[in-house]
């Protein structure tokens, strides 16, 4: 039986998957539900999700906020830094997700699913390529065979 793909999500598909039920994330989240599919998360990456989910334009409560930052703890797996971090990574121009590309190297992820311009950009490095496959979550759902 081959194993889950590990992946990461980046804030904005996470707000897709969890806030906004983006269809394009839904498979995802049922594959992740079910097991045949492991999400990776960071204590970084957790601290940004829960910033970004208090902007106003989101339309959430405290309690609303707290629901949403559970329900990513309950399918996420938890991949801190335990060491010095030297990976073989692309700069990314916006150093806010670099974050995203060093946790997908720690967890040893097959997948960095994003909607962000600038790190799909990186997934055609020729220099540094990312040791895993950078792509949005409609490429994910295609190349998962979830659709």
């Amino acid at each position: 039986m081959p194993l889950p793909t590990r992946l990461v999500l980046d804030t904005n598909i996470v707000m897709d998957m969890l806030h906004f039920g983006n269809r394009h994330t839904q498979p995802l989240q049922t594959a992740i539900n079910q097991g045949h599919i492991l999400c990776f998360t960071a204590t970084e990456c957790l601290a940004e999700l829960d910033r970004v989910s208090a902007y106003p334009e989101f339309g959430l409560d405290l309690a609303a906020r707290n629901v949403l930052m559970q329900s990513y703890r309950s399918i996420a797996t938890p991949c801190d830094a335990s060491g010095e971090e030297n990976y073989l990574l692309p700069r990314c121009r916006d150093k806010d997700d670099q974050k995203f590309l060093i946790l997908a190297a720690r967890c040893q992820a097959d997948l960095l699913i994003t909607r962000d311009k600038l790190l799909l950009k990186l997934a055609r490095h020729r220099h540094k390529p990312p040791p895993f496959t950078i792509m949005t979550a409609e490429a994910a759902n295609q190349l998962l065979g979830l659709v």
